[in-house]
């Protein structure tokens, strides 16, 4: 058999060498509760051929993290994106919507479901993995979970088009999810702006110095942890993955996630990166600030600045995740909507049914107002 899942909790992996697989015993073997605490899933790896792929599965909780939870995406936090905009009559028309959906997404169980090379991040890079064998994964999983959904976050035709076509043709559905911002070129498209020199003017005045993070203090980690939940949890939505100090600091020992960040007169860090490289793209999963502090002194464009910085050194592409559009698209970003593939044949008519609906309405109501609005 070529594909299989397997207990990465077991101590033969801990000091494997792939990063993929270190990071899996980590989360298996210390627990989310300790790690990301608002993801409830269990953690399995898969072997297929040459590749170890996270495996996430899930069996129908509700109001956790949508990096595991459908239900959350695209109900829980499509609500937060409406208060977000705020009043107006264009939003109105989603509401009843976005009720509706919620029925219906109940009724077909959507949070039963089986994620394939889900790394518990709001933006999952998949690397060289070009689903050659996504056919032969999705028999395995359909056989083993026959009432779950099989699912692939972070899929788009910038970073992923040979993947996202394999599942295609395999019969996988698309479910738009969001809009995210990429530079195919940075050095180009990002660093000859002149909101980047900025950026850098504002860094020099700060009086910040910058640092790279090549092991990280217990200290640090709680401080880096506290940041980007201010950013991410606070501001924005906890529904983002709530990433624990010990998750900071497992994630650096693996070789997963680059630390960068821009400490003050007093050794405390005020801003700070954290960038994750698989093949030829670059995204940041960690990105924080105090937001408490004078917008005048310019954290964030400290923090996106690191990770820009990063991409630049390392000469790949950037997948800059979402939020923040007149920010990025000003620094030369460009939209393009990601997607998640559901494969959902081997499930009963009515499930499959709302399933396909839900496909469509996405599509052709949620896109458009993702672009309208830059989501």
């Amino acid at each position: 058999m070529t594909v299989a899942l397997f207990d990465p909790a077991a101590r033969e992996h801990a000091e494997a060498a792939d990063p993929a697989l270190r990071y899996l015993h980590k989360l298996a073997s210390i627990g989310l509760d300790a790690l990301i605490p608002n993801v409830r899933t269990r953690i399995m790896g898969l072997r297929s051929r040459e590749r170890v792929l996270p495996v996430t599965i899930n069996d129908g909780e509700r109001g956790g993290s949508y990096v595991c939870e459908p239900y959350s995406a695209y109900i829980l936090y499509a609500r937060r994106e409406l208060e977000i905009i705020g009043a107006g009559l264009e939003k109105w028309p989603f509401v009843p919507l976005i009720a509706l959906a919620a029925l219906l997404l109940r009724a077909a169980r959507i949070n039963q479901v089986v994620h394939v090379d889900n790394w518990l991040l709001s933006t999952n890079l998949h690397g060289d993995w070009q689903g050659a064998d996504i056919g032969e994964i999705r028999r395995y999983l359909t056989g083993r979970y026959p009432g779950h959904i099989i699912a692939i976050r972070s899929l788009d035709h910038w970073s992923s088009p040979t993947l996202i076509d394999a599942a295609v043709k395999d019969g996988w559905m698309l479910f738009p999810s969001r809009q995210i911002w990429v530079v195919s070129n940075v050095q180009d498209q990002w660093q000859r702006r002149h909101n980047l020199a900025e950026d850098r003017r504002v860094l020099r005045r700060s009086c910040l110095r910058v640092e790279t993070l090549e092991s990280i203090a217990a200290a640090d980690a709680e401080r880096i942890a506290h940041l980007y939940a201010m950013l991410y949890l606070e501001k924005y939505s906890a529904l983002n993955p709530a990433f624990s100090a010990r998750w900071v600091m497992e994630t650096a020992r693996a070789g997963l996630v680059r630390y960068r960040c821009a400490r003050d007169a007093d050794g405390i860090i005020q801003a700070v990166s954290g960038s994750l490289r698989r093949g030829d793209v670059l995204t940041p999963p960690v990105v924080g600030y105090d937001t408490a502090k004078p917008r005048s002194l310019g954290l964030y464009r400290i923090a996106c600045l690191l990770f820009t910085e990063d991409a630049v050194a390392a000469g790949v592409r950037l997948n800059g995740s979402a939020g923040a559009a007149s920010f990025k698209r000003a620094r030369g970003a460009q939209a393009e909507t990601e997607y998640s593939a559901y494969y959902v044949a081997h499930l009963p008519f009515v499930r499959r049914s709302i399933l396909k609906l839900l496909s469509v309405l996405l599509n052709s109501l949620a896109v458009p107002y993702m672009r309208k609005h830059q989501l």
